[in-house]
């Protein structure tokens, strides 16, 4: 019996140490010992990656082919890291980020993108660009970076992109201190006029407002007040003014958003717009401007925009399209001009669009009186294109009738204002000639010496 408590003693203690040994792991054992693996893993490959935890979820992008070239399209996925680059069967091209949840590019961020050509971040919230985020990135040529949060960014993150042909940095928070010194600089090179135009600093207040191509990089780096005011400058005691605000017309590029694959594509819609926006790229092929309040078109609003394809101007209560302001547009295909407060397209406005192929004019008040008769006229001599929406909605005799239809019947009718007047049809009528009146009236002229005579309103003239 006390060799049997003994043993059982023994036993109790050799168990004792396993047990507290488990208390202390708080229960992780054999799942956790393969969690805690798998934890590291993860971690090892988010390190290697660059793109957090989650950059091993592969997300809902998808994979497309364009001309040869293999588009990945993560658009509006709600991502907070990069994908990893195994994620896909093919290595991409171009890689679409814009509308995510970013807000680091870590460094080595892209490893395994090294055959990117194109990389959009636009419309995220980055706020922070380590040195070597693009590292790898030798053959990118377009980067977009607009539509962000930063406020600072480092020459150095752009030296492992040497072909970088296009930078868009505009609508971005830039403080325009001394750590913005070398990327204003290089943004400077008369060799990269494609590099951060439109990009304006938003601080400090003697800054404010001025593009990044045109500040003066000394001005950055001017030592601040002892007193800890920023706006302090040594050669100048006097207060900074503050910049006059910018006037004129908006800058499409800074109120509006562009996509540049697979065609690029300028979205000005629901932008509060009251005039078509300046400085439209020539190379955009679709402009949307839908849903302003652009109330009247004026002559070369689209002069620069002479690559445009596709343009919709709907729904912005417009009264008024001028003469020439479409002007420039010859490889024009479609033309959205429906859901405004058109009654008629005065004469000349369709002249420049050659190509046009689809017209929609649905959705305005159509009179139907002579001045909608050049929009007929327009479409009887271009018949490839197809248009919908032309009904009269005045005057009520011809409400709900296609605009087509009333010319036609117009054109069989003589209208009142075409009849001649009787004064009109007595000054050619043959059974007044050859009368005394008229005998009299030659023998008058005869008889007076042509220097003298007054210039006669008719003339008649007796046929044989």
């Amino acid at each position: 019996m006390h060799v049997n408590s003994c043993l059982l003693l023994a036993s109790l203690l050799l168990l004792l140490p396993s047990t507290e040994m488990k208390r202390s792991g708080k229960g992780r054992g054999l799942r956790g010992a393969r969690h805690k693996l798998t934890r590291d893993r993860v971690r090892g490959a988010g390190r290697h990656s660059r793109s957090g935890p989650s950059g091993l979820v592969s997300p809902d992008c998808t994979e497309l082919t364009e001309s040869g070239d293999i588009f990945v399209d993560c658009q509006d996925r709600r991502l907070n890291s990069i994908p990893i680059s195994k994620t896909w069967s093919k290595e991409p091209k171009h890689l679409l980020l814009a509308r995510n949840r970013l807000k680091i590019l870590q460094d080595g961020a892209f490893f395994g993108y090294e055959n990117l050509a194109s990389l959009d971040l636009q419309q995220n919230q980055i706020s922070l660009v380590e040195e070597g985020a693009f590292q790898g990135l030798a053959r990118l040529k377009t980067l977009l970076l607009q539509h962000n949060r930063l406020r600072t960014l480092s020459e150095e993150a752009l030296i492992p992109m040497p072909n970088l042909h296009y930078l868009r940095l505009y609508d971005n928070p830039w403080n325009c201190l001394c750590p913005l010194d070398s990327l204003t600089r290089t943004l400077q090179v008369p060799s990269n006029r494609n590099l951060g135009n439109h990009a304006r600093c938003e601080e400090p207040i003697r800054l404010k407002g001025m593009k990044l191509k045109q500040v003066d990089p000394e001005l950055l780096c001017k030592e601040s007040d002892p007193t800890g005011n920023p706006e302090w400058d040594q050669t100048n005691t006097t207060v900074p003014a503050k910049p006059s605000p910018f006037r004129g017309k908006p800058d499409a590029t800074t109120s509006c958003h562009t996509y540049l694959f697979p065609q690029i594509r300028m979205d000005c819609s629901k932008r509060g717009l009251t005039e078509v926006p300046t400085g439209i790229p020539d190379d955009v092929v679709h402009l949307d401007l839908s849903h302003n309040s652009i109330h009247h078109l004026r002559a070369r609003d689209f002069q620069s925009a002479r690559s445009l394809r596709t343009l919709n101007i709907s729904n912005n209560n417009m009264e008024r399209i001028d003469t020439a302001s479409l002007f420039g547009l010859l490889h024009l295909r479609e033309l959205d001009l429906s859901d405004n407060s058109l009654h008629y397209v005065q004469y000349g406005v369709l002249e420049d669009l050659y190509f046009l192929s689809q017209l929609k004019l649905g959705g305005n008040p159509w009179v139907c009186d002579y001045s909608i008769h050049y929009m007929v006229y327009w479409l009887h001599h271009h018949p490839g294109v197809w248009y919908s929406g032309l009904i009269c909605r005045s005057p009520p005799e011809h409400t709900g009738e296609s605009v087509e239809e009333y010319v036609h019947s117009y054109n069989r009718e003589c209208p009142k204002d075409r009849q001649h007047s009787r004064t009109d049809q007595d000054q050619t009528d043959p059974e007044l000639w050859n009368t005394p009146m008229e005998v009299q009236r030659e023998l008058e002229e005869e008889l007076e010496p042509s220097h003298l005579r007054v210039p006669q309103k008719y003339q008649i003239i007796r046929l044989s």
